[in-house]
């Protein structure tokens, strides 16, 4: 078929596409990218304009709004969704953890020595609160990690502590980690200082920087001189990395819950700040002539008017002979439906993908039913999910690298250390769907008493309970349950039982 591909060629004289090289700018680096999260999670609309100002060196980037440039003073109004949305996220993830333990569990459910030490670190720590932190700043940055210091002036027990991905960077050795660099900045005057802390395996060291990145005694500040290098036993690092989605651009590293979703924030926040505009500007108009105005009784001169509460538009007064000098009251039309319509659509935009608007409380269409609300909870199922599995792979290793940090601070040698969490169910149905749907299984005979009862009260009830409960429904029964009756002829001889044909 070669001459007839040839003679194609020849037919529609087509040239051969010539290779050229493509030059693509990249508007921020990962450290302004993670700036650009973190001041949309940050939601002060002072900040936002400060930034996208500054950040916008292409067309596209000074075309958003919040870097546009008016020549007249315009309020803009940010719709803090993305703290909204994160801050639920966090709070629907901690109210499902259930428990975290660490060994084997002993066989009367009551707590193991590893268990009650780990209870005792986690509450030193404040364990919730830190993970609800690395749980917001890895989705409002990107990632993060966490950090474990050993500090007895401070704690008898290990120091948890978590760094947003502005103040950590990473080592990879074939795919592998290797080290985790901490970065922690020191303030003094005019100049900063900046300390690495180089967590590897069986290793940390330190060191400190100046602002021209020029290395620097660590006996310059007081905070960092009586900073040593350390070496300690165990072949493990004394720090955990939490990254929930990983990035496309940075390999590596990190995605925001947000990353993705600059322009429909912009354009929301666009849509606001006009729809307040639109109000302010559509306020009542008096249209009053000249010697009708307000004055200033001791002096005579026109009070000035404010968009607030002295608002009037100055006429000429009439010289007409039979002219009555009146004020004219007029307001303009408001498109609030239009308004509102382009609002919840660019709403869905910004949660499209993420989080299901009925999990915030927003209704956008009043005609969805309650199975319909269910269907629209899958998408905040999908999320959450993939932030329970990268938490069911981080906290089991941050428990057992505390549980081998303190095991060095004691001078012992690491031992190994299993843990596991247990995250509960998100959205579970109600005590009367769960009744009516365990008792059509018990009626059709395909559940037992002991799974009815397990069902039903699950983790509120103890195993000594749910027998005893077992026991009282299977002695109820059994009382309501009538002997069979045994079918007899009427004409059946009471004496001797013989039957008459």
């Amino acid at each position: 078929m070669g001459w007839f591909k040839n003679m194609v060629i020849r037919l529609l004289k087509i040239t051969p596409a010539v290779d050229r090289k493509i030059t693509i700018k990249e508007p921020l680096s990962f450290q302004g990218n993670v700036l650009k999260n973190q001041i949309w999670y940050r939601g002060d609309p002072s900040e936002i304009e400060q930034f996208f100002k500054q950040a916008g060196i292409d067309d596209v980037s000074k075309a958003r709004f919040w870097a546009s440039v008016p020549q007249d003073r315009v309020r803009k109004i940010h719709s803090g969704i993305v703290q909204i949305v994160i801050d639920r996220f966090k709070d629907i993830v901690l109210a499902d953890l259930d428990d975290i333990s660490l060994g084997e569990d002993s066989k009367d459910n009551k707590p193991t020595p590893l268990k009650d030490l780990w209870d005792e670190i986690a509450k030193d720590n404040d364990f919730e609160e830190i993970l609800g932190q690395a749980i917001q700043g890895a989705l409002a940055a990107g990632d993060g990690a966490f950090k474990l210091s050993v500090d007895p002036a401070v704690s008898e027990y290990p120091v948890i502590e978590f760094f947003e991905a502005d103040s950590v960077d990473y080592v990879y050795k074939r795919g592998r980690l290797q080290e985790i660099f901490f970065y922690t900045n020191y303030p003094v005057g005019n100049k900063e200082y900046r300390l690495q802390e180089t967590y590897g395996k069986g290793y940390v060291n330190y060191k400190l920087f100046s602002e021209d990145g020029k290395e620097v005694p660590l006996n310059t500040l007081s905070e960092t001189k009586n900073l040593v290098d350390v070496a300690f036993l165990g072949d493990f690092i004394m720090g955990i990395p939490l990254k929930i989605f990983s990035s496309s651009k940075w390999k590596g590293r990190g995605k925001a819950l947000f990353d993705s979703k600059t322009d429909d924030i912009d354009a929301l926040d666009e849509i606001i700040s006009q729809w307040l505009d639109a109000v302010r500007s559509g306020r009542v108009k008096r249209y009053i002539p000249d010697d009708l105005c307000p004055r200033n009784p001791e002096t005579g001169e026109l009070l000035p008017p404010n968009p607030f509460d002295n608002q009037y538009v100055k006429i000429g007064s009439s010289l007409a002979e039979d002219n009555k000098s009146k004020i004219d009251v007029s307001q303009p039309t408001i498109a609030y439906e239009a308004y509102r319509e382009s609002y919840a659509g660019w709403l869905d935009l910004v949660l499209q993908g993420i989080i299901s608007p009925a999990t915030l409380g927003i209704d956008l269409k009043k005609t969805d039913n309650a199975e319909s609300q269910r269907e629209k909870e899958k998408v905040t199922l999908y999320t959450r999910g993939q932030i329970i599995n990268a938490l069911n792979k981080v906290i089991p290793q941050l428990v057992a690298a505390v549980m081998m940090a303190y095991d060095t601070m004691r001078s012992v040698a690491p031992g190994e250390y299993k843990a596991s969490v247990k995250f509960g169910e998100y959205a579970a149905p109600g005590f009367d769907t769960v009744v009516e749907v365990v008792g059509k299984a018990k009626t059709y005979g395909i559940m037992s008493t002991e799974k009815c009862v397990d069902e039903l009260y699950g983790d509120t009830m103890t195993d000594e309970e749910k027998a005893e409960e077992v026991t009282r429904i299977k002695a109820e029964n059994s009382m309501n349950t009538e002997e069979p009756l045994i079918n007899r002829e009427e004409d059946e001889d009471p004496e001797d039982g013989d039957l008459n044909e």
